[in-house]
């Protein structure tokens, strides 16, 4: 345990944010998504919400201001999915920290196949799966982070 860091990340997930480099994605998935499948890099985790993990994923990871949206999610493929609850919640999350846009199933899992890792959840909530953009960090003239 470390004094301001969230209990919802564990020491794999810290190596990977910050191994991670500007325009490098991070996939946060459901139980349901083929992590093990797609992923280049596979973290497996016991959150139980992928709204949570993001979260506190977002309390250390700045996102990428030079793209129209560093956030994606996976949209619904049948209209009585479009009021799925993680989206709900996880645009709540979400929204304060950039644009998101809603990408399809089969794009999603393009992008997966691209990102520099992917984080599997025990959230069983359909559609609860987002991609981030990692931003930079500025650093003072000390070196330290601004």
């Amino acid at each position: 345990m470390l004094i301001g860091i969230s209990a919802q990340l564990p020491p794999d997930l810290l190596h990977v944010l910050a191994s991670m480099g500007h325009g490098d994605e991070l996939v946060i998935a459901d139980a349901n998504f083929p992590a093990a499948k797609l992923a280049r890099l596979l973290v497996q985790t016991t959150a139980d919400s992928t709204t949570r993990l993001s979260k506190a994923v977002l309390s250390l990871l700045p996102l990428d201001e030079f793209v129209a949206a560093p956030i994606a999610l996976m949209a619904p493929a049948r209209s009585q999915d479009q009021t799925a609850p993680a989206l709900a919640d996880l645009s709540v999350v979400l929204a304060s920290h950039g644009k998101i846009e809603q990408t399809d199933r089969n794009a999603f899992y393009e992008r997966a196949t691209q990102a520099f890792a992917v984080v599997s959840t025990a959230d069983a909530r359909p559609y609860a799966n987002v991609i981030l953009r990692k931003g930079v960090i500025a650093l003072n003239a000390a070196g330290y982070v601004c």
